[in-house]
């Protein structure tokens, strides 16, 4: 490729043509045959999830057990980019961009919509009202909780150690160079980082779709527009043109600082919620969630419906796994680019913990609001669920005071957030598909960016939210088992990396005793003398 065409696309062509391929027929196939896509999206979703459904389940406990293992084995001292290695980012930007980019759009979506929906359809048979909702609550957390952090960590962790310590492509193939070596750069990495991706771009359009809905649904609830699938591919455009220009600016300029905005809109929203709201209810719910989900954590991540045969787990915890898998190799990438400088001790328990905690009190807040609200007899929010999950926020919000100006902010930060997801994932697959670069051509980003928006309105059109899960448990599948071996890669690398830390040590060790022995011959001689 000659310098003027580098100026606006950089790409590594074994990964970005196949990439681009398969995406771009996805798209055409699904616009082709139409309103039939819907029944084909149904089973294959129902195929998938009635399957390979355990998988799933063994799969995301196996990488919280390691994550755990590694933030407190000997490994935890090594730190990403090496002894010296300072982190770029402040704490409070570091949360701020890896909170956006992993669950900011379903927050929104999800949080009043998740509980009412266990609430009313419980997984479990309970005794009454009260134990209805204690449960409801238990599963949402189950579903927003660790295990969908340590699917992040554990991508981010091994994707971060090997660009950072062992100077390799910042892309998904490069974890397996304690497996494969230098064969990496053949066609089976080229294969691995095609699928990673094609999951990329499926989560992504996932997440962009449901924020798009919902934004959809509270202008029509708020100003009366027309909520329709032309109207989503609307919205889906303008946002995606405000998605492109922040990808244009960069990460410093354009994610960071939408992300911090994010951060601190989003805990405007919180408190106020919060205040006008039960909130001596609304916070003894955070403290009893919290409590029943840690109690429960080894049972509940390990239910697969064995003895009940029912399907309610396919249409949720199996659908969750396969969307933060899918959504994995993007968030794990852009984590790792903003973690430079942490040790891993602080990497997966900031990545854990401070995400999960935040994700607790915001499910408290919203679901517990529209628990209060339902246990009370004061809003039919179960209707409204049941009506449009995507108005669910919105008709919880006016139970309560300054609900018009809740309700904006509701929509500008699901707006907000949509950008977020949008740019950074640009950044994230525009890396792969340069091979690892980190800064390639703006151009390129912008392609990226533009196709997210269009596998996202594709999907609307094509089949909705079943389209949406579909394509979430499609691509998240293929990358379970990527994940698995990722696992095993990582500490074979950091046992090596360990290994060359103690030989370090011991050198500067022998050096100290050495300079000790020296200077005390030394001060012998001069006695003498």
């Amino acid at each position: 490729m000659d310098k003027r065409a580098k100026k606006y696309f950089d790409i590594h062509a074994p990964v970005f043509y196949p990439s681009a391929i398969i995406i771009l027929l996805f798209i055409i196939l699904t616009l082709v045959i139409g309103k039939p896509m819907e029944q084909i999206f149904d089973s294959i979703q129902s195929g998938m999830a009635d399957n390979a459904g355990w998988f799933f389940v063994m799969a995301v406990n196996v990488l919280l057990a390691i994550a755990l293992y590694l933030a407190f084995s000997k490994y935890s001292s090594i730190r990403l980019g090496g002894p010296l290695a300072k982190p770029e980012f402040s704490n409070f930007a570091w949360f701020a961009m890896l909170f956006s980019a992993g669950m900011g759009i379903g927050l929104l979506f999800f949080s009043v919509a998740e509980p009412i929906f266990h609430f009313s359809n419980p997984p479990l048979e309970a005794a009454n009202e009260a134990e209805q909702a204690r449960i409801a609550m238990k599963y949402t957390l189950l579903h927003w909780g660790l295990h969908a952090w340590a699917i992040y960590a554990m991508v981010g962790l091994a994707l971060a150690f090997f660009a950072f310590n062992k100077k390799l492509p910042l892309t998904i193939r490069s974890v397996f160079y304690p497996l494969l070596g230098d064969r990496i750069h053949g066609r089976f990495g080229d294969i691995v980082d095609v699928v990673a991706v094609v999951a990329t771009l499926f989560g992504l359009a996932t997440s962009l779709g449901f924020g798009v809905k919902q934004v959809s649904a509270g202008l029509n609830h708020l100003f009366g527009f027309p909520d329709t699938v032309w109207m989503q591919v609307f919205l889906i455009g303008i946002i995606t043109l405000a998605a492109t220009a922040s990808v244009v600016s960069g990460l410093h300029s354009g994610v960071r600082l939408l992300s911090e905005l994010n951060m601190r809109l989003g805990l405007i929203f919180l408190v106020l919620v919060l205040i006008l709201g039960p909130t001596i209810t609304l916070l003894d719910g955070f403290i009893q969630n919290t409590g029943a989900y840690l109690q429960s954590l080894l049972a509940v991540g390990t239910w697969t419906e064995t003895y009940t045969q029912t399907r309610w787990q396919n249409g949720w915890t199996i659908v969750y796994w396969a969307w933060w898998i899918s959504w994995s190799p993007f968030v794990g990438i852009f984590i790792a680019r903003i973690s430079r400088g942490r040790t891993i001790r602080e990497f997966i328990l900031g990545v854990l913990l401070v995400p999960t905690l935040l994700t607790f009190l915001w499910f408290s807040v919203f679901g517990g609001s529209a628990l209060y609200l339902e246990l009370n007899g004061i809003g039919n929010i179960v209707g409204a669920v049941n009506d449009n999950i995507a108005t669910a926020l919105f008709v919880m919000l006016e139970e309560f005071p300054l609900a018009s100006v809740t309700s904006v902010i509701g929509i500008v930060l699901v707006t907000s957030f949509f950008v977020t997801s949008s740019d950074s994932g640009s950044l994230v697959i525009d890396s792969i598909t340069s091979g690892g670069k980190l800064d390639a051509p703006v151009g390129q980003r912008i392609f990226w960016a533009l196709l997210e928006g269009v596998v996202a309105a594709t999907l609307l059109i094509g089949g909705g939210l079943q389209a949406l899960q579909t394509a979430a448990l499609s691509s998240g599948l293929p990358f379970t088992i990527v994940l698995l071996i990722l696992c095993y890669s990582l500490i074979l690398g950091l046992r090596e990396e360990h290994k060359e830390m103690q030989r370090r040590e011991q050198f500067r060790e022998k050096e100290a005793y050495r300079k000790v022995l020296t200077d005390l011959i030394n001060k012998n001689k001069e006695k003498i003398s």
